[in-house]
């Protein structure tokens, strides 16, 4: 599957749930907002009063597949995540959570943000799951600040690039 050419049916993962809300083939997923590269739409286990999800279109795995190249697509999800939630009336944009799962804690292997407001309502049930600092989330700060310290792609041999994303792994807190 190409990962990187303009979103065409070949780009589409068929078994992906997520490939197949963001290139509406998807009848039951109600779409909130949309741009050119990104989808947002309600999670279906809402640990929040508001709790969304923004998904890139391109099929990109996990955080972790992430590099240097990606801020751009961070900084953009995260803006539209905030988006939906001035959208839906959240006004205190301090009591807000965003971030993402990493392997092996993702429900789908697609790139997905969790956009959770208010924060201070998490549901309690849920609230391990959304925790700043653990190995299962990784806030969108401490991502694009992992990002903004790996070296360009052309920089790197693929085994280094993985051997260094293995070491930074933990350190995301």
């Amino acid at each position: 599957m190409a990962r990187n050419k303009a979103h065409t049916n070949e780009d589409i993962d068929e078994e992906c749930i997520f490939c197949l809300i963001t290139n509406d083939r998807d009848t039951e997923t109600d779409v909130i907002k949309r741009s050119k590269d990104l989808v947002c739409f309600r999670d279906i286990c809402p640990a929040a009063p508001h709790h969304y999800l923004v998904v890139p279109k391109e099929h990109i795995h996990s955080c972790c597949s992430l590099n240097r190249k990606h801020i751009s697509l961070v900084e953009q999800m995260i803006e539209l995540g905030k988006d939906v939630l001035r959208e839906q009336g959240v006004t205190d944009m301090m009591d807000v959570r965003l971030g993402f799962h990493k392997p092996p804690f993702i429900s789908v292997g697609h790139l997905h943000l969790h956009v959770l407001a208010p924060s201070s309502k998490l549901s309690k049930s849920f609230e391990y799951k959304f925790m700043p600092g653990t190995d299962s989330f990784v806030t969108t700060e401490c991502l694009m600040k992992h990002l903004q310290k790996i070296p360009p792609p052309s920089l790197l041999s693929l085994g280094k690039c993985l051997k260094l994303l293995r070491q930074q792994l933990p350190k995301w807190t």
